[in-house]
Order: structure tokens, then sequence, then C-alpha cells
């Protein structure tokens, strides 16, 4: 609203007397306001909800529905509730003024009024209301450019983070790969010599079934027969390991993706896989809750072109909230054991099959969604809001930076032109959908 010599603002005047109606209409137009009218409370209200006006005077004094009961009532409104009133009454009582103010005036003129004054306070309040209008522009502006520091601060610690752990995920991987190459390598050789070692002993016990009593107390001491049948399983352990070694620098080497920063083709399930294997360790069952079972219904996905290693770290993320929201049903469900031995809050189901679904699909030529499903405690509504905020975490002190949602929803909405979402109820676990582009 700018007001300027011709337009001065729209003012709405409830009064039930047509003649101080018409004799404030005529004073107030004569000065540049627009000026509307209504003869009680209910017309008033009505009024208010058609066109906002810039400033309200109205009487006190009124059948049906009184000044008090009006003005109550636009502050109840959020559409209404800034909106000056200024209460015009030939009440001149203290408490009549008090009340006025109590029930949310903005200012109070007493009959018989002068012109001059009346047309002062408006301008008075209309001008402050306009500072107010300004204020807030200002503290809008204020609070969106400390939202996107926050969000940036947060962004560029964690890339710094990232970086870093890039680093040393790359270079153990790079050191530890050499020697289990090595290992795995000669593997087979020494399988090889020892089944000619083995074959060459068979040989000889059937050339010589009869050894000497030295020989004899050696194959007793060291249980040969045992040794020779064993010793394919013990091969056959170390082949398993060291592949597992294998698996694991792989691994390492796809999440870490430290020569990747830029978009690069890839295949979106070997990123899942890859942050899977390392958080194994937090799959496994424990001694509070059986082992948490990852269902994987992947569909057939073209390479999608995407910042490897960000998309990663999105991953672990929302598979990390996921364990912890496992984590959290067990403990949950020992508290209500504790407080009632035969009512548990949670789904038996639930609390002894933990599970973390994964899915992914082709929406259309250009579309991949990636779904990932817990069934775990689940999101209260009242966090729910606030879930993508820098810095807002569901979790204990020490447990949680409130940071890893936030940073997915930057990866994914700003970095990838994608969608981030979630579905959820209090014990009935979360859904997480990711939707990028394939290009």
């Amino acid at each position: 609203m700018i007001l300027n010599n011709n337009y001065k603002g729209n003012v709405l005047v409830v009064d039930d007397t047509p003649d101080n109606l018409r004799l404030l209409s005529a004073m107030l137009t004569a000065q540049g306001f627009e000026v509307r009218k209504a003869l009680n409370g209910k017309m008033g209200l009505t009024a208010c909800q058609m066109v906002l006006p810039d400033v309200i005077l109205l009487d006190i004094s009124m059948p049906d529905m009184d000044g008090y009961q009006v003005c109550q009532q636009l502050k109840a409104d959020d559409k209404t509730s800034d909106i000056p009133v200024i209460f015009i009454s030939a009440l001149d009582d203290v408490l009549d003024k008090v009340k006025a103010f109590d029930v949310g005036g903005a200012d109070y003129i007493t009959k018989p009024f002068h012109g001059a004054e009346v047309i002062l306070r408006i301008e008075n309040q209309i001008n402050l209301r306009l500072l107010q209008l300004k204020l807030q522009e200002k503290n809008l502006l204020l609070q969106n450019a400390l939202h996107n520091l926050k969000v940036s601060q947060v962004q560029q610690i964690q890339n710094e983070k990232m970086a870093a752990l890039g680093q040393l995920v790359a270079g153990i991987a790079h050191e530890v790969n050499n020697p289990i190459s090595f290992i795995y390598g000669n593997l087979q050789y020494a399988s090889q010599y020892i089944e000619d070692l083995v074959n060459i002993i068979e040989a000889y016990q059937q050339e010589y079934p009869e050894p000497t009593s030295k020989l004899q107390q050696l194959f007793k001491d060291t249980d040969l027969n045992f040794v020779m049948q064993d010793l394919q399983n013990l091969m056959d352990a170390m082949y398993r390991g060291s592949d597992r070694i294998r698996e694991l620098v792989l691994a390492l080497q796809n999440f870490s993706r430290h020569d990747e920063a830029e978009m690069k083709l890839v295949n979106i399930h070997q990123g899942i896989d890859s942050t899977l294997m390392m958080l194994q360790h937090r799959l496994n069952a424990t001694q509070n809750r059986p082992v948490i079972n990852v269902v994987k219904e992947y569909g057939n996905l073209p390479l999608v072109t995407c910042y490897p290693r960000e998309l990663n770290q999105v991953f672990m993320h929302i598979l990390n909230n996921a364990i912890d929201s496992l984590e959290q049903s067990k403990v949950e469900s020992q508290r209500s054991k504790v407080n009632n031995s035969q009512l548990l809050t949670m789904d038996y189901k639930l609390l002894t099959k933990p599970q973390i679904r994964i899915r992914t699909e082709l929406l259309d030529s250009d579309t991949v969604r990636i779904a990932i499903t817990d069934n775990g405690i689940g999101i209260k509504e009242s966090w729910q809001s606030r879930l993508f905020d820098p810095f807002f975490t569901t979790k204990t002190v020490g447990k949680g930076s409130g940071l890893g949602l936030s940073i997915s929803y930057h990866i994914v909405v700003q970095k990838h032109q994608g969608q981030i979402t979630f579905s959820s109820s209090s014990g009935q676990g979360a859904e997480f959908v990711i939707t990028i582009p394939i290009k």
C-alpha cells in the first residue's frame, strides 16, 4: 500500500447511526480516503472478508453485536487480526477505554470528535501499519538469508567432511587392495601345492603300508588323517574370507568415489549395495534385536547421470535413520513390557522381524524412483514439518547432528533437480521416496 495525495487508504466505518456514517464518510472522502460503510457489526465483519481495509473506525454501542465483540472476532481471525481498529464512542469512562484496548483496539476517540483529530489518528495508524509491514518484510528477508547461510555452511562443512572421508577411505581401500589381491591370487597356487603334497603322502602310504615306528609315532602325534581332511576346509575358509575383503574394498571404493566429483553415468543399484555393505555391521543381530532383514526389489533401471558420491551419501543417511528407528522400536517394546506385561504398544511382527525394504523402478522414460521403507517406530506428526530443517534432530544429545536429512534434501532437490518425500505415522514405520531424472 502506497499513500499519495489522491489515495490515502481504505477505511471501513462501522456505526449503527446513519448520520454518523454520512458525516464520517463525507469528511474522509474529502481527504482522499476510500470509504466503505457498515450499519452493524455483522455487516462490518462481512465487508472485511470481501476486501481488507487499511483501518477500521468502529462504534462501541451497537445492537446485537457491540464493538467489543466485533473487535474480538476480527482479532481471532488470522486474515483480519492485523487490521488496526479505532474505537469511536460517546463513552468516556476509563474502564470503557481499558476494555477497548484489552480486546485489541489500536486507538480510542471520544464523541463528539473533531474532524482533524480523526484524520490524524487514521493517518497515524496507517503509517504505523506500513512501518510494521516493512519491518515484517525485512525480518522475513533476514530469516531467509540466515536460513540460506545455515544451509550453505552445513553443506560446506559436510562437503569438507565427505572429501576428507573420501580421501581416507580411498587410501585405505588402495592400501588393503594390494596385499589382499596378492593373497587371493596366491591362494589358488597354495591350494594346488597342498593338494599335490597330500597326493604324495597318500601314494607313499600305499607304496609303504608299514612305516617305521618313528613315522608311526609322528603320524599319531600330528593326527595326519584329520589334517589331510581339514586342509581343504581351511583353504575354502580362506578363499571366502579373502573374497569378503575384496568385496569390502570394492564397496569402499564405490562408496567414496573419491575421483568422481563430477556428474557421470552410474548404476544406482551398485551405489545402494555398496552402502548396505558399509552398514552390514549395523544390520547384524544384536543382544537386543534379531538381524535386520533387507528386502531388495530392484527394477530394471538404466544408468543414471548423477553425482555418485553424494547420492551414496543420501542412501547412507536414510538407511542409517531406518536402522536407528528399528533400534528405537526395540527400546520402546522393552519399556512397554515393563509398563504392561500383557499389552505391547508395538505389533509383534514389527518387534521380532525388523525389516528394511528397498524398491526401485523406472517411472517413465526419464525418471527413477527409489523407495526405502522400514517397519520401525515411525515419525511423530509434530516432527514431520521440520524433518528437513538444518540442525533439527529427533535423537538424543550426542546421537545425531540434525544435518543428514537436510543435506540429503539439498543433494536430491538442488543438485539433482529431483524430489525427496516421506510418509509416516507414529508406530507404523516410515518410507522415504527419492525421484531423480535419468539425465
